[in-house]
């Protein structure tokens, strides 16, 4: 059966992937919100979205939907939109009898995931997240091998990751604290939540370095100690790599060996949502 799937953020810079993922997975997109209306992208995937840039009216035509002949509510409300917004828009999904696909994080302080699970029990509906390195192959390979290996043993892990970013950074809602989390949850959630999901619990962790343009900790997990460096500064890339014109860089090394996962990203959106059509979300 098809499913219904409505979107927020839809011209945000994920929001590509999750449009590719509704198609692939054979449903549709039948409404989208945005602030800004640059969505012409739509076409590419949709072509019949009712698209509002107000929020209200968005709300109240998911709302109209679901009174309407049963088949035409949505099923899935999909959330691209910023960090500060997340909580809000998975409330949203709820009270309308949509289950949320919500990317990460799903709120910017954890107190607030309580009251989520609470409307969760409450409407009957899911939350789920992307967390799609946990679908990357060489990750489940990796996943595989520690599971079967001897408990004791800590690996030591450093991960490095640098993106470049422009000033328009600084002043979109990704440089503000209050409404990304920061560089930590900005650009490293998706790291950090794979070296828990590999390498157990969080024992200790400390942060050394935390300016508006890079970050750096430690981290203790069951199997590993970590050291990580996070940057949106260009000059922090190599200088091997900035020869080649690259403008990011990216290294996580278990034990003093690579760990390579550069190839395989061009569907792990799809087969997250294969998995949460499956009921074997995240």
């Amino acid at each position: 059966m098809t499913k219904n799937f409505a979107m927020t953020g839809v011209a945000g810079y994920i929001a590509p992937r999750h449009l590719q993922a509704i198609k692939d997975t054979g449903n549709q997109l039948i409404a989208a919100l945005d602030p800004q209306d640059s969505v012409g992208i739509l076409d590419s995937y949709f072509g019949d979205v009712a698209f509002f840039t107000e929020f209200e009216r968005f709300d109240r035509h998911i709302d109209k939907l679901r009174r309407e002949n049963a088949g035409s509510e949505i099923h899935y409300l999909t959330i691209c939109s910023p960090n500060y917004l997340h909580d809000a828009h998975i409330r949203l999904a709820l009270r309308v009898g949509a289950d949320a696909i919500c990317e990460k994080p799903l709120v910017l302080n954890p107190w607030n995931l309580d009251a989520l699970q609470e409307l969760e029990r409450e409407f009957g509906k899911r939350i789920y997240t992307i967390l799609q390195l946990r679908v990357h192959p060489a990750m489940v390979a990796l996943k595989e091998k520690l599971d079967s290996a001897p408990t004791g043993n800590k690996h030591d892990i450093d991960l490095t990751y640098i993106t470049s970013r422009g000033k328009w950074y600084q002043i979109s809602w990704k440089g503000k604290i209050e409404q990304s989390g920061g560089l930590a949850t900005n650009i490293g959630i998706h790291f950090f939540d794979i070296l828990i999901w590999l390498f157990g619990n969080v024992q200790r962790q400390e942060v050394h370095l935390s300016t508006a343009t890079k970050t750096s900790g430690y981290i203790e997990l069951e199997k590993a100690r970590v050291r990580w460096y996070l940057s949106i500064d260009s000059a922090d890339i190599p200088q091997d790599a900035q020869k080649t014109g690259k403008r990011t860089y990216r290294s996580l090394t278990m034990d003093g060996q690579e760990i390579e996962f550069s190839d395989g990203f061009t569907d792990l959106h799809t087969q997250v949502y294969k998995r949460i059509l499956a009921g074997d979300g995240f």
